[in-house]
């Protein structure tokens, strides 16, 4: 096995303005990300298990779920391999008793399986050092967004104090 990176599924956020989905995944306790452009309805099926939506039929990663238990295999782990032309490659690794397989998967196939049997995440770091980027910390974000609203509701009325005293470093 190749020297590999634990991550975390972030989610699937739409690129815009083509609205092509992304599969984001995170280096975990990083601040690497590695964005996987996939296909929409990969993107509903991951989805909808990473928010923990059973549809009222199985979709076909649930189907190749109940199948991989019914057959009493195992999925131990999904790892990200590389980058080539511009395709992103997977491996999805089984293990059946002592036997262990690695079948070859598209990313948004292998994460959504993963994704369903709670198998962890991990991506070469080869692959990351190539293809991970850095995108600034959502808390960040999110401090900046609560910031704007708190500063779109406040009136300069709101500091005016009847013991106010003007002092060093006040304008009044």
């Amino acid at each position: 096995m190749t020297d590999s990176v634990p991550m975390d599924l972030v989610g699937i956020r739409i690129e815009l303005p083509t609205n092509t989905p992304i599969l984001l995944l995170r280096e975990h306790g990083g601040e690497r990300y590695l964005p996987i452009w996939i296909n929409t309805p990969e993107a509903t099926a991951i989805a909808l298990a990473h928010d923990g939506i059973q549809p009222e039929r199985p979709l076909t990663h649930d189907l190749l779920t109940t199948l991989i238990e019914e057959l009493g295999a195992k999925v131990d782990e999904v790892v990200v391999t590389e980058l080539r032309g511009g395709t992103f490659y997977a491996d999805l690794r089984l293990s059946v008793g002592d036997d262990v397989h690695t079948i070859s998967s598209r990313p948004s196939d292998a994460v959504a399986i993963a994704v369903r049997t709670d198998a962890p995440l991990f991506a070469s770091r080869e692959l990351l050092d190539e293809a991970g980027v850095r995108i600034r910390d959502q808390e960040d974000e999110e401090e900046i967004e609560r910031f704007r609203e708190f500063l779109d509701r406040i009136d300069p009325g709101d500091f005016e104090s009847d013991d106010f005293e003007p002092g060093p470093g006040n304008d009044s």
